[in-house]
């Protein structure tokens, strides 16, 4: 497999995992074995991590992902969050999140 960078490789892990039943189910329940499986090679996971698959494909459900808690010690700032931080704002750093699968309009915002 000539896949060259993590996106590719993980374009081509969901598109096998929405044709293939068996793949996905192995994605969810061994992501490593799997994994290493479709790309032919052990896969380079940092110390102390670990690699989980969700299978978001109900359409019928909303599902939102909660992230891990931002480093802000370990962290280069856009633009924009740099404008924020310049600013005096000693609060929290904003949090960016909108569904992919409705409308701008779920939890009755503006």
């Amino acid at each position: 497999m000539n896949l060259t960078n993590d996106q590719e490789i993980l374009q081509s892990v969901v598109k096998k995992a929405w044709k293939d039943p068996a793949f996905k189910s192995s994605l969810i329940q061994n992501p490593i074995a799997t994994m290493e499986n479709f790309l032919g090679h052990p896969i380079n996971l940092p110390a102390g991590k670990n690699l989980a698959f969700v299978d978001q494909t109900d359409s019928s459900t909303i599902f939102i992902n909660i992230p891990a808690e931002l480093d802000m010690e370990d962290m280069e700032l856009d633009e924009e969050q740099l404008d924020l931080v310049s600013g005096g704002n000693a609060g929290d750093p904003p949090i960016y999140i909108k569904p992919i699968n409705s409308d701008d309009n779920i939890f009755g915002g503006k």
